[in-house]
């Protein structure tokens, strides 16, 4: 390692201040709808002790009519740190909203302004913020006047091309209170194509002077180096390139506290924590927790030799036997195979929300 990375890295493993929150990790866990729940989320934390993980994010209106807290709000009081993220348009429900996930244990609470989603972009959550910067800004006064934990938010570049706001947007969440920003280096009508801008991410961080998270394309440890070099940001998000691979945030949190790889697990080592993860969802969720295993499980199966065979098994599985079942079969076919097989390119594709 050249000395100017090694310092830098060191620079990196100082910990991080979000307000009077503090972390022992840069490295945080992306909120993804239907992916960070707390099954998924104990598979995270197993390997990154220190990092920042986040709920899914919640509906701000749907709390407001719910008599019960929804599953999606629950969370372990030992998986700390932990945030919860809502989204909405209306300040008071937002604000509402806060507070009962200050009361469910959450140590910041986080503003969904980037999901490009339309059935949350059409009801004024979600990146349409993005165009309502105002109303973005009351938003964030009103959670930070209603809670007393920090409270941060989460957006993209812009709306579009041609609507990159991202600057004088920051600028506000910080001067409404936010305490940290995270900015997925993409635009609403990108979705999650193309690649990320994270130059603009650079600017971002020139202009705040509260902790800025860079957000996109951080499928490996290389990548969250490059991010952070090209970046200046205080501390990296994994999103996407932890689906089904719940090691990425431990393995670059690990690289920047000590400049050293971990060893990669094996195929069968993500197929046996793919067996945990199913058996984890049924004992949580039941029947509706296989449904929602089955694009998880397809997540596991890639870079293995079969790998496109088992996705196709394993997105039809009906029960938690289906499902191990399929799994034990290819944990035995791979560890009947020779290390120098080759792999096809179906079996190497990389998953997508």
């Amino acid at each position: 390692m050249s000395n100017d990375l090694s310092k830098f890295r060191e620079s990196l493993a100082e910990p991080l201040y979000i307000g009077n929150v503090v972390l022992k990790s840069r490295v945080l866990q992306s909120p993804l709808s239907g992916v960070t729940d707390m099954v998924f989320r104990r598979l995270v934390r197993r390997y990154a002790p220190d990092s920042m993980l986040y709920t899914e994010m919640i509906s701000a209106t749907d709390l407001h009519h719910m008599k019960a807290l929804p599953k999606l709000m629950e969370i372990d009081r030992h998986e700390t740190p932990i945030s919860i993220q809502l989204f909405d348009c209306r300040p008071d429900f937002l604000a509402e909203a806060a507070q009962k996930a200050v009361a469910e244990g959450a140590d910041t609470v986080d503003i969904n302004m980037g999901c490009p989603v339309n059935k949350i972009t059409k009801k004024g959550g979600g990146s349409s913020l993005l165009r309502q910067p105002e109303l973005a800004e009351q938003i964030v006064r009103a959670v930070v006047q209603a809670v007393d934990v920090p409270v941060t938010v989460k957006t993209r570049l812009g709306w579009d091309d041609a609507e990159i706001t991202i600057l004088d947007f920051a600028k506000r969440m910080e001067d409404g209170g936010a305490k940290m920003i995270t900015v997925h280096g993409r635009t609403r009508s990108q979705g999650y194509t193309g690649k990320a801008a994270w130059e603009w991410i650079a600017k971002v961080k020139q202009a705040l002077t509260i902790p800025v998270i860079a957000n996109g394309d951080i499928f490996s440890v290389e990548a969250a180096i490059a991010c952070l070099e090209q970046t200046g940001a205080d501390g990296v998000m994994c999103s996407r390139g932890t689906l089904g691979y719940p090691f990425l945030v431990g393995e670059v949190d690990h690289f920047l506290k000590t400049g050293e790889y971990l060893p990669k697990p094996s195929p069968i080592e993500c197929l046996q924590v793919a067996k945990e993860h199913l058996r984890g969802l049924w004992d949580y969720k039941g029947v509706r927790g296989i449904r929602q295993s089955r694009k998880h499980m397809t997540w596991y199966a890639k870079g293995f030799v079969g790998a496109a065979a088992l996705r196709d098994r394993l997105c039809r599985i009906e029960s938690l036997q289906d499902g191990l079942d399929c799994l034990d079969a290819a944990i035995s076919q791979l560890d009947n195979l020779p290390s120098f097989v080759m792999l096809s390119p179906e079996d190497m594709s990389i998953p997508s929300l």
